[in-house]
């Protein structure tokens, strides 16, 4: 789970992350009180657009205020911007900062490379992805022993590679030590500060942030259901996630649904192959799992055929541990709670475990939208032909 900005300080914030103040607000009214509040401490603020995405500055998501009426225009014109496909309902009127330097710091789960990572630059503020790509020699990079993590060592060899000077190292040290602490304690996968930035006054301050959370570790964190923001989340998403399936959608026309992530992933690229030709992509990707009951392969195919976008749906078994006769009764099963509801063609490959006894089932029902196919690729291609009608 991605959080948003003003969510990442408050998490920063608790492990003693030095970071501005700022308030949240989702209307221009708001926006002038908290600003009021604000200009008492502060004779700059930033109203900052939040999205769980990057660009915010480009599209024009940030903007600069010196007072609390400046700050509700800035706050009117920012809320309802539609940025890369995120639509914003919250803005953060944040204190502004004198900035002398600006830096970039981030720690992430390397999954490439199978460790932790940390990353740091002396040049912060900038698309790091750019930085990364034209001046590699920039950007440090040092794995981290997880046993060990960052302490005032490790932190002081990682600002000595990115290039900082001693007595900058020393005021920076504290600060990535504490973010290490975040990374770990929240469970996180990504914790990134750009810019980390150097004030006129010689104060170290990460003035953004963006923080990634495990949903894996939820278990472990049980106000990380309090982050999650209802406008922003997608109902088939949500939906599948209640019913413990791996869900996620994609802007395509075949749904997708496969027992376990190899499968899925390689359905995903024989359908989008498929339908090249006819224009025709993926709409999802839908694990249901190595055991999968009837009912779970029921729900799986609810959500997917309430998905608008998705034209036609490609189930696609390999029975091992989940038996294909179950598979068969969970579609059937889904067909006649859905009833006229049910509209969309839905292209069936079982193969494996009681293979025989899940066709049979289904040659059995005969149901109109149901096409049976011997094999992934005939199955995919057809999925793509009746999407495409």
């Amino acid at each position: 789970m991605d959080l948003y900005e003003y969510q990442a300080r408050n998490v920063f914030t608790a492990h003693g992350v030095p970071t501005l103040p700022g308030i949240t607000a989702t209307t221009p009214d708001e926006a002038y009180e908290a600003a009021k509040q604000l200009l008492a401490h502060s004779d700059l603020l930033v109203v900052k657009a939040q999205v769980k995405t990057g660009g915010r500055g480009k599209a024009g998501g940030v903007k600069l205020a010196r007072s609390a009426e400046e700050a509700k225009e800035k706050a009117a014109a920012v809320l309802g911007m539609d940025i890369k496909g995120h639509t914003v309902h919250t803005v953060l009127i944040a204190a502004g900062a004198d900035i002398a330097e600006e830096y970039y710091f981030s720690i992430l789960l390397d999954r490439a490379g199978r460790r932790h990572l940390a990353m740091c630059s002396k040049e912060g503020g900038m698309d790091i992805e750019t930085l990364a790509a034209e001046r590699p020699q920039a950007l440090a990079r040092i794995g981290l022993d997880p046993n060990i993590g960052i302490d005032a060592n490790v932190a002081a060899r990682i600002l000595s590679d990115a290039g900082f000077d001693t007595e900058s190292a020393q005021k920076i040290v504290p600060i990535l030590v504490a973010l290490w602490d975040t990374y770990r304690d929240e469970d996180a996968t990504l914790v990134e500060v750009n810019p980390l930035v150097l004030t006129d006054d010689c104060t170290i301050l990460a003035l953004d942030g963006k923080v990634s959370l495990d949903d894996n570790a939820a278990f472990r964190h049980p106000h990380y259901a309090e982050l999650v923001d209802q406008r922003t989340e997608d109902p088939r998403e949500a939906q599948a996630k209640a019913a413990g399936l791996n869900y996620v959608r994609l802007n395509g026309d075949v749904g997708i649904i496969g027992n376990g992530a190899g499968l899925v992933m390689s359905t995903l690229d024989v359908v989008a192959m498929s339908g090249e030709d006819l224009g025709v992509k993926p709409a999802n990707f839908l694990d249901i799992g190595g055991g999968a009951s009837a009912k779970v392969m029921a729900d799986g195919l609810s959500i997917v055929l309430g998905d608008e976008q998705v034209k036609s749906v490609f189930v696609n078994v390999f029975g091992g541990i989940t038996a294909c006769d179950q598979v068969a009764q969970g579609i059937v099963g889904a067909l006649e709670a859905l009833g006229a509801a049910a509209t969309k063609p839905i292209v069936v490959r079982l193969d494996g475990n009681r293979v025989n006894e899940g066709r049979a089932i289904l040659a059995h029902v005969n149901h109109p939208l149901v096409h049976m196919a011997e094999t992934m690729d005939g199955a995919a291609r057809l999925a793509a032909e009746l999407a495409a009608k």
